[in-house]
């Protein structure tokens, strides 16, 4: 397999983390819009490329027993619609570090256009649904990625 053949990624620019999402017929409802539950799997694609890129090894913390993230909390603004074709963006920030807790602020974009706003907490639960500490490591791996923003 060639670089070429790797899937997308999204990258940092500064603190924020930027994931393309292009909208495919799948995607659309009968309307010939983004199902709105579509919006749901987009943002879980850019938190999780935003945590690997920051260094945060889910899947291992997983796989050791460890525990893993959960969304405890969503709340989400539909401002318009995406179409099929439509090429967006998915920008991600860490709004928050707790001991067992992130709160991430994500935007859809097309262009400059928000198509929707959600304001994520994602707990760090152990394998039996309690929430715990998650891991020293990457609470210092955020430490340099939270917005500071406006």
């Amino acid at each position: 397999m060639s670089d070429a053949d790797q899937p997308a990624e999204g990258r940092f620019d500064g603190v924020e983390h930027r994931f393309p999402v292009r909208i495919y017929f799948e995607d659309t409802d009968l309307s010939g819009i983004v199902y709105h539950a579509n919006y749901l799997r987009y943002m879980e694609r850019a938190r999780s490329d935003m945590l690997r890129l920051a260094g945060v090894d889910q899947r291992a913390a997983f796989e050791a027993g460890e525990g893993a993230y959960a969304v405890r909390r969503m709340d989400m603004k539909f401002v318009a619609p995406a179409k099929l074709d439509d090429a967006l963006v998915v920008v991600s920030r860490l709004c928050r570090v707790r001991a067992a807790a992130v709160d991430i602020h994500q935007t859809v974009m097309r262009s400059h256009a928000i198509l929707v706003e959600a304001d994520v907490e994602a707990a760090f639960v152990a394998p039996t649904g309690r929430p715990r500490r998650q891991p020293a490591e990457w609470v210092r791996a955020y430490e340099p990625l939270i917005w500071k923003g406006n």
